[in-house]
């Protein structure tokens, strides 16, 4: 072979290894393409707190189950925790930790209004979506609210608005307000409160008790108030609290003497800790209840949870399954896993629910949800209390108006 003809042959070569090469390297490998979407979810898997954010992931697996079997564009949805331990900066570095190095495409959780609120501002920083599904400060989608910060949880506007209707039927004039001295517990008592004047003008607030997150002796604050001689008490209590002061309030014969409202009065996982020992009468709100309403949707999902963890549902629960399907349906809408085509279509999106329908408000990303109003009682089919004389309001009687959100923000 001549020598040129060799260097003809040389040059093929090179220019098929350079063609192989430039195909290798421009077409990524079917498996990159069809990577699953990532979801990264922070709560607090320790302490007492933990009781709701193990049940809200529970609720979002079981939805998993289902959205895996079917895919969404091509795909399954994939997931990881990290306990926050109910504090801010450690709730900032697994956020961090998630977005830097694991690449998370969506972020969710979070139970402290507190931690929401910080990890949402570093969030928006990062441009990652946000769902909260536990926390309630109003703040998160109003007065804090952003382009990339979602609600799945009924939050303080909403249910301070619908305690405000049910006492402002009540013939309460005299009112103390106690609770957890943080984030939560004031903006429910500010909720509750600024409802309730502004339906009942002639209300009168006699004072107020706060106690430190976690406290266990209640009993000296339930003295007080039984002194104060209020007519109706309004607790804003969060996390394990909520058991202890239902617990102590009976134990004092508070609920025996005077009318009680606890936001999560009538929320089954409280009821469930007590038992038959709960107090009965005391006032309560909840966005979600397992068995109302009384629907082929909802008895199949308190059915199919409770096979799956041996309890029925309560709010958190359901929280972590219409979650994991607005996702699902974010992303099947937005036809890609890219982050702002997803917060696009997750605005307005209409889901059906084991509660009945609900969307995510594209003014605020806030979840329209209902709330059932009741009060505890004792009913033969559980051994637990249940919500009786239950009033619903739809989620559009008691949020804010998109005006009102503006107007909030524009406080900021």
């Amino acid at each position: 072979m001549s020598s040129s003809a060799k260097i003809n042959v040389h040059l093929k070569l090179v220019v098929c290894v350079l063609a192989l090469f430039i195909a290798f390297v421009a077409i990524p490998p079917l498996e990159a393409k069809a990577r699953n979407i990532k979801v990264g979810i922070i709560d607090t898997y320790s302490g007492p707190p933990a009781m709701f954010c193990k049940e809200a992931l529970n609720g979002f697996k079981l939805a998993l189950k289902g959205i895996n079997e079917k895919g969404v564009l091509g795909r399954k949805i994939e997931y990881t925790t990290r306990d926050t331990k109910f504090k801010v900066d450690i709730g900032l570095s697994v956020a961090k930790e998630l977005i830097m190095r694991e690449g998370v495409d969506v972020l969710v959780g979070v139970i402290s209004s507190s931690v929401a609120l910080a990890v949402s501002d570093y969030a928006r920083r990062e441009k990652v979506p946000l769902i909260v599904w536990i926390a309630k400060s109003e703040r998160i989608t109003g007065q804090k609210g952003h382009r990339y910060v979602f609600s799945t949880s009924e939050n303080t506007a909403m249910f301070g608005k619908a305690g405000g209707v049910a006492l402002a039927k009540k013939p309460f004039t005299k009112y103390w307000i106690a609770g957890d001295d943080y984030e939560y517990g004031h903006a429910i008592a500010d909720a509750a409160w600024r409802n309730l004047k502004k339906l009942k003008p002639n209300v009168q607030l006699l004072g107020q008790s706060w106690w430190k997150i976690g406290e266990p002796d209640l009993v000296p604050y339930i003295t007080a108030i039984l002194a104060a001689k209020p007519d109706a008490v309004i607790f804003c209590t969060g996390g394990a609290s909520m058991v202890n002061v239902m617990k102590t309030a009976k134990a004092t014969g508070l609920t025996s003497k005077v009318q009680a409202w606890v936001h999560t009065a009538t929320e089954t996982s409280i009821l469930r800790a007590l038992g038959p020992g709960a107090p009965e009468g005391v006032m309560g709100t909840s966005d979600y209840l397992f068995y109302y309403p009384d629907t082929p949707a909802n008895r199949g999902f308190a059915s199919a949870f409770q096979a799956e963890y041996g309890a029925p549902p309560g709010f958190s629960g359901f929280h972590g399954y219409i979650t994991a399907h607005l996702i699902a349906e974010a992303f099947r809408k937005a036809g890609s896993v890219d982050k702002e085509k997803f917060i696009d279509a997750l605005e307005g999106l209409r889901i059906d629910s084991p509660a009945g329908e609900i969307e995510m408000r594209a003014c605020d990303h806030q979840a329209v949800l209902p709330i059932f109003m009741g009060v505890t009682k004792k009913t033969p089919q559980y051994d637990f209390l249940t919500a009786s004389d239950i009033i619903t309001l739809t989620g559009d009687d008691v949020m804010p108006s998109c005006d009102e959100i503006r107007e909030a923000r524009s406080r900021k």
